[in-house]
């Protein structure tokens, strides 16, 4: 006897919306990233005292391919970016 019932949905996965986020096994950006996670450490993972470190990794993985290239806005940014113009 079959344990499969004809009710049950079949489960479709969905890519993310900006697609995959290949990891950095060469440690191109492991640096960064490292600083990124001390940063949250000292700062009891407050992400807002951490975004320029935040945006140099980001960087540092659109310089090597490793994300696609977007704009600082799209990536929460928006209030540097009124800045630097």
């Amino acid at each position: 006897m079959s344990s499969y019932t004809f009710s049950q949905k079949v489960f479709t996965p969905v890519p993310p919306e900006k697609g995959s986020f290949p990891l950095d096994h060469e440690g191109l950006c492991r640096t960064l990233m490292i600083k990124y996670m001390r940063c949250l450490l000292e700062n009891q993972n407050e992400t807002s005292k951490c975004r320029d470190v935040t945006k140099s990794y980001l960087e540092c993985r659109m310089q090597h391919g490793l994300m696609a290239r977007e704009e600082w806005s799209k990536l929460g940014f928006t209030d540097q970016v009124r800045k630097e113009t």
